[in-house]
């Protein structure tokens, strides 16, 4: 049986989380259908735009992208410091961007007054609303409720678009993190559509690279902030450049015409992280194959079981084959 995505969110525990999307039958309905031969291309690029939309709206940030033929990987941050910190009129305005709202809160929103007997209403509203901005549920279903229904009118057919729902999975701390996103990262190159991760469309990295170059980093994205530290900013944990030479020469190592190693002198992050460098290509390679369920060091990986309320620890013995 499986379990509620409710159930998977602990913020307590990490703001870090994994989804993914398949088409239904895992067909190629944002790609080339070899059977068809019609080309669903396109629609790769709706789902960034309203992936990176959506990101502006709700207190999620987009840490990792990878938006392929048949699914999409996403790391998803949950900004719940930001979300609180919203007035109501600012969390008003931000859920009427999605949905009409309440007469109430029309009201509340063009200025007028709103009797004291109604406050307290309008506030319940407003906590429900605030919730549902930093909810990963309302993030995933408003971004693919809205895919398969712009995709069914492009194909004049009705139907299920997704395969269901969305999977997700915690990503407890840094090495999972990393972990993670250089897999989603490399997704294109691992299915040999890409050579290199920055020539991969419809991904995170590539978009890094791009600003790199112009020495920025992607506003729409999670900000790379460097190491952790006292005071730390909000955005991920690792140094811009050190993730992407990393992910570079992760790549090469994935290539068919390349030997899929890394080399002793290893890249910053690996050490820092503290994993051996033929763990990281197996992670690189297999991460989703290799964990069901929340990701990270044994200890990390009992607070939250013991949090969540969780008998059994899944991943434990992988988790501490190959983060240690």
């Amino acid at each position: 049986m499986t379990t509620a995505r409710r159930q998977l969110i602990s913020l307590v525990d990490t703001p870090y989380y994994h989804c993914i999307s398949r088409c239904v039958r895992r067909a190629f309905l944002c790609g080339e259908d070899k059977n068809t031969g019609r080309n669903f291309d396109h629609r790769r690029g709706w789902v960034e735009d309203k992936l990176l939309d959506l990101s502006q709206i709700f207190a999620i940030d987009v840490c990792a992208y990878a938006i392929m033929s048949n699914h999409t990987h996403l790391v998803l941050f949950i900004d719940e410091i930001t979300a609180k910190s919203w007035s109501s009129i600012e969390v008003i305005e931000r859920w009427h961007q999605l949905f009409k709202g309440t007469l109430l809160t029309q009201q509340y929103y063009r200025g007028e007054d709103i009797p004291d007997h109604l406050m307290t209403s309008l506030l319940e509203t407003v906590d429900v609303y605030r919730k549902r901005l930093m909810d990963i549920s309302w993030f995933m279903r408003l971004l693919n409720q809205g895919i398969a229904i712009k995709a069914n009118q492009e194909d004049h057919c009705t139907g299920h678009f997704w395969e269901g729902r969305f999977k997700s999975q915690a990503l407890l701390d840094e090495a999972a993190l990393a972990a993670c996103m250089a897999y989603v990262d490399l997704n294109p190159v691992r299915a040999k559509i890409a050579k290199t991760p920055e020539t991969s469309t419809y991904t995170s990295v590539k978009t890094r690279v791009e600003k790199a170059k112009k020495g920025k980093q992607p506003q729409r994205l999670l900000p790379f902030v460097g190491n952790p530290r006292q005071a730390m900013p909000k955005g991920l944990p690792f140094e811009l450049k050190d993730y992407l030479e990393l992910i570079e020469m992760t790549g090469r190592c994935l290539r068919e015409d390349k030997v899929g190693h890394i080399e002793e002198n290893q890249p910053a992050l690996l050490s820092r992280l503290n994993i051996n460098a033929e763990n990281w290509l197996t992670l690189a390679k297999d991460f989703s194959k290799l964990f069901h369920g929340a990701v990270g060091h044994s200890d990390v990986l009992s607070d939250y079981c013991a949090h969540k309320g969780l008998k059994r620890r899944t991943n434990v013995s992988c988790c501490d084959k190959l983060l240690a």
